[in-house]
């Protein structure tokens, strides 16, 4: 009986040992998962961040620089009188021509470079001459015109007066100009070609 009773009680602590060794353990959690998730969402939330920051801005890619109509040149036109002569330099033809000007081409550039191009059947006696600079001072209403005469411009004493006169004629059409100072290569000249004398300034 003894034996049976201790037999009996190893049974029962063999039986208790194997079930609290089948015991099922809890599942720690899935700190993986949950991380990638936080992860995951972590950077959805920085992408979103991200894009609003970088996210380019359409109106100022579309409309461009307000200012860029502004700063267009502003071209204007004027019907002035040009004045040529004929193959004999005789006298001096007139005709009307239109010219264009802006802020940065001065009407007076302008009309020195139409001057420049005669009218068929006509020549110019400014159309060899190479114009340097031009200048008008408001204050006093003078003219500065610089120029260079390389050989081919230079006429005789009939064609230089002319020409001077064709010079005068076209650039006090403008009621502002009331003087004009023809200067060759940065300086004042006695004559412009050798036959007739300069004024410094010519006036009206």
């Amino acid at each position: 009986m003894r034996k049976i009773a201790i037999l009996l009680a190893m049974v029962a602590m063999l039986g208790v040992a194997a079930g609290c060794g089948n015991k099922p353990t809890a599942s720690p959690p899935d700190n993986g998962t949950e991380s990638d998730a936080a992860l995951s969402s972590g950077a959805q939330q920085s992408d979103l961040q991200s894009g609003e920051v970088q996210k380019p801005d359409n109106d100022a890619a579309t409309t461009g620089d307000p200012d860029a109509a502004t700063q267009e040149t502003t071209t204007e036109k004027l019907t002035i009188q040009l004045y040529f002569t004929d193959s004999d330099l005789m006298e001096l033809k007139q005709k009307p021509r239109e010219i264009e000007y802006s802020a940065d081409r001065s009407k007076y550039e302008s009309a020195f470079e139409a001057l420049q191009k005669a009218d068929d059947g006509l020549l110019s006696l400014w159309e060899k001459v190479v114009l340097n600079t031009v200048k008008f001072e408001e204050t006093s209403g003078q003219l500065n015109l610089d120029i260079s005469l390389p050989d081919e411009a230079r006429l005789g004493a009939g064609g230089e007066s002319l020409a001077l006169e064709a010079l005068k004629n076209t650039m006090f059409q403008f009621d502002e100009v009331k003087q004009i100072e023809l200067t060759l290569d940065g300086q004042q000249v006695e004559s412009l070609m050798g036959h007739v004398d300069l004024e410094h300034p010519m006036s009206r």
